[in-house]
């Protein structure tokens, strides 16, 4: 067994030598720990190390050791096994359920069969390298091809178990499930399967595993089975591996529990061991390997020039939507809920108002959160507003608002489409709620957006078949399918939001992809806006396009959205020609704002409805008495008092022309109007008060921050320097000292010299120019290693080049505990 010299109490890859097995210790050159192999790496391996994952920075390593212990915890194992594909998954799986270590070919049979057993190779062979490379270059495994070895957490987390299931359907192995075994069940079981008595445990369980991992004897064991056994093997020999049995079980399963193929874990539990399953199998581990990525191909082909006209279409809809939400939230901001988010009650109402879904609504609603045109306003009574950023929004072009949209959406971490689903605790998720931001989405949006970037420009694959290469891409460990419904809501928002036209990706979704301006590629595509309307008998007018801003906006005003298309349908109303005088237009300004915008001849019935509403419109005041209703026709006073429908207003006459009622001035203009009535409101000087549309706004904020998915990925700059520092700490951690006293300490301990010879050392070392190795403790009290080049002592101090910071530092002499002199070869 070999030693090896450690580097201090590390974790158990790092600092545990590997025990030799009977192939041999895999040469005197072999790797014998984690911390090992990867020291034995040159600088650009462990950059890319680092820049896979980047979790083992935080904070950058003191040494090797450390990285290396830093590189076997569970979670940063977990995060890494998250992020391979299929293949390498199924190859780290293999070697999960492989001895260990476990030689290249073992490992190569596992994943291709033993020769002759599975036909046609299907490609297992040829990627095994990559797959093999790509888990050495994670460190999850390490050693020669002759020694390969899993870090142990993986293999923790990867074997199968009767908690936790392996994808490979495997079970235990003999060793495993006869632990728990009584001698005497063992001896029985033994001599069943026609082997020679042991009073061994240990050497019958060995025998056992011998006769099973032996394709010839095995098979004739298996050619004196019932045919009824082999219909049971054949149940579970794919997984899961465990079965039921009965009290009294049937005759052929009770000829394979006697030989050992089927071992008790429970009394009524059964389970097939793994090297029965193995053999069964013809040695494959996974029943189906994957390993080549599934294509995506162009199911359909359109014109590109198809395809940018339909997602522009789809762009200037999208437009329209935003901005009609959230001017309805200027005067009837919906409250925000104590816990956070919105109500379902304002979600459906904003549901309706864009004649939509509820979870299209949603989309809307986060979209218009992201991008900042929308937040709450941190009143007492707090509401969802309109930002500053909106109006500003309003006056851009439309490409341009569309590149905010789109620009907010890519990266946005916050999912839609969870509204209304349960968080883990029962409580419903809301529309602008906490517990919808999801890290992994915006990576999961840009991978959808380059597969489709990979077809022919018109190209549209099948959602079924991109979804598949997401799912090799990042396989789903467990029960979770989150990634595959984040790519489904990908593909339909990329839709909606025109990214994509027809399914393909559009030119302006190309641009965005790759970090491109897309408004210059969306303006000749989307039509100029158009100065004129088509009013139409039927008190409709019809704007063949989009509407310039002041026109739309005093159209919005004046008439209500029938329907949306290529041509918007505006339809005349009283009530919306009143909500425009209300905002201070005259019946004159009105005719002539459509005489002025209308190409084709004001309407009769259009002219007679401004005129017959204005006539109404003021003839009632309204004030406060609480409130009062002021009228120069007492015949009209007194109709309104003998109306029923009067009463909840508490009304009574004072004069003549003046009625008082008790109801507060805007419950009475509201009860006056659903009267059929069309009463204005006066100020306190009996002046027409004008509903202006001075719309609610929240202080400007910024739009939320996505949640990172773990740690950002490290620059060039960053992974040199780290690289560097880890050298050096590991340079002080691992430097071999010349002549080592007794005083100086166990390896990995700082050293321990009195201060007169502290002093003159580092004398020493300034005046030859060697560099020696320190232990000091900071003001903190934090102790460290470090191996420096002194060039200037005096005053209590030590000046010298500091290898492990890779910088010039001055150290205090009270503070080295002390010192020795490096090897030649050290230095």
């Amino acid at each position: 067994m070999g030693t090896g010299r450690l580097t201090g109490r590390r974790d158990q890859e790092a600092t545990v030598p590997e025990a030799s097995t009977a192939g041999g210790s895999g040469g005197s050159g072999a790797p014998r720990s984690l911390a090992e192999a990867l020291r034995a790496r040159d600088d650009a391996a462990l950059s890319t190390l680092l820049h896979a994952r980047p979790d083992l920075l935080g904070p950058v390593p003191g040494d090797v050791t450390q990285l290396a212990t830093r590189a076997g915890t569970r979670a940063s194992v977990v995060r890494a096994l998250e992020r391979l594909d299929r293949f390498t998954l199924q190859t780290a799986e293999a070697l999960a359920v492989a001895p260990d270590p476990c030689p290249y070919p073992v490992l190569e049979s596992l994943l291709t069969g033993e020769e002759g057993t599975t036909g046609e190779d299907n490609g297992a062979r040829a990627a095994l390298p990559r797959a093999l490379g790509s888990l050495r270059d994670q460190a999850l495994v390490w050693g020669d091809d002759d020694r390969l070895r899993l870090v142990r957490t993986a293999r923790e987390l990867l074997a199968p178990s009767a908690q936790r299931p392996s994808s490979t359907g495997l079970g235990p192995t003999v060793a495993e499930a006869t632990s728990g075994m009584s001698p005497t069940r063992i001896q029985e079981i033994v001599a069943a399967a026609g082997l020679p008595a042991t009073h061994d445990p240990v050497s019958a369980v060995s025998a056992l595993t011998g006769l099973f991992t032996d394709p010839e004897r095995m098979s004739a064991l298996l050619d004196e089975a019932p045919a009824e056994a082999h219909q049971v093997l054949g149940r579970l020999v794919w997984g899961p591996p465990y079965g039921e049995v009965t009290p009294n079980p049937t005759a052929p399963v009770r000829w394979l529990r006697d030989r050992g193929l089927l071992l008790p874990t429970t009394a009524r539990t059964v389970v097939l061991p793994r090297e029965v399953a193995l053999h069964l199998r013809g040695g494959l581990a996974h029943r189906d390997t994957a390993p080549v990525a599934p294509a995506v191909a162009a199911h359909r082909e359109h014109r590109p020039q198809l395809v940018d006209a339909n997602a522009a279409g789809q762009a200037l809809a999208a437009l329209s939507t935003v901005e009609e939400l959230v001017k309805s939230w200027e005067h009837a901001a919906p409250p925000v809920l104590r816990a956070g988010g919105l109500a379902v009650r304002d979600l459906k109402r904003a549901a309706a108002t864009l004649d939509t879904s509820e979870p299209s609504a949603a989309f809307w609603i986060e979209l218009a959160y992201a991008a900042g045109l929308l937040a709450s306003d941190g009143e007492a009574d707090e509401r969802y507003a309109p930002t500053p950023a909106f109006d500003g929004w309003c006056e851009l072009p439309p490409a341009e608002r569309w590149t905010v949209l789109v620009a907010a959406w890519l990266p946005a971490t916050r999912t839609s489409g969870l509204v209304g689903e349960q968080d883990a605790k029962g409580r419903t998720l809301s529309a602008l709620g906490p517990d919808l931001d999801r890290s992994a989405a915006p990576e999961v949006r840009r991978r959808v957006l380059e597969l489709l970037a990979t077809l022919p420009e018109g190209g549209s694959p099948d959602a079924e078949a991109v979804l598949g290469r997401l799912a090799w891409e990042r396989p789903v460990r467990g029960t979770s399918d989150l990634r595959t419904r984040l790519a489904r809501w990908a593909l339909i928002e990329a839709e909606v939001l025109g990214v994509t036209g027809r399914g393909a990706l559009s030119g302006p979704g190309r641009a965005l992809l790759a970090h491109k301006d897309p408004a210059p590629l969306l303006a000749p595509l989307l039509p100029e806006p158009v100065d004129h309307v088509l009013l139409q008998a039927d008190l409709t007018a019809v704007a063949p396009g989009p509407l310039r801003r002041p026109l739309g906006d005093t159209l919005a005003v004046l008439a209500d959205v029938e329907s949306k298309g290529g041509a918007t349908v505006y339809r005349f109303t009283p009530g919306s020609v009143r909500r425009a005088l209300d905002a201070g237009h005259a019946a004159a300004d009105l005719h002539a704002f459509l005489k002025e915008h209308s190409r084709t001849p004001v309407p009769q019935p259009l002219a007679y409805l401004i005129d017959d509403v204005a006539r109404r419109h003021g003839h009632l005041r309204v004030g406060a008495a609480s409130s009062y209703v002021r009228c120069d026709d007492d015949a009209m006073l007194g109709e309104i008092l003998a109306d029923k429908r009067s009463a909840a207003l508490g009304l009574r006459r004072l004069a003549p022309t003046v009625l008082a009622a008790q109801a507060e001035p805007t419950t009475l203009l509201e009860g006056l109007r659903a009267m059929g009535y069309a009463p204005a409101a006066e100020s306190l000087t009996g002046d027409v008060l004008v509903a202006r549309a001075d719309a609610h706004r929240a202080p400007a904020r910024s739009a939320p921050v996505p949640v990172p998915d773990g740690p950002p990925v490290p620059d060039a700059t960053l992974l040199a320097a780290a690289v560097r520092a880890i050298r050096a700490g590991d340079l002080a951690a691992t430097a071999v000292r010349k002549e080592p006293a007794p005083s100086t300490g166990a390896p990995g301990e700082l050293p321990r010299t009195s201060a007169a010879e502290t002093l003159a050392t580092v004398q020493a070392a300034a005046l030859t120019g060697s560099a020696v190795w320190i232990g000091y403790v900071n003001a903190d009290g934090a102790a460290s290693q470090r191996v420096i080049a002194p060039v200037r002592v005096g005053g209590g101090f030590v000046t010298g080049y500091d290898h492990t910071a890779d910088e010039v530092r001055t150290y205090a002499l009270h503070r080295i505990t002390g010192v020795a002199e490096l090897a030649e070869d050290q230095v």
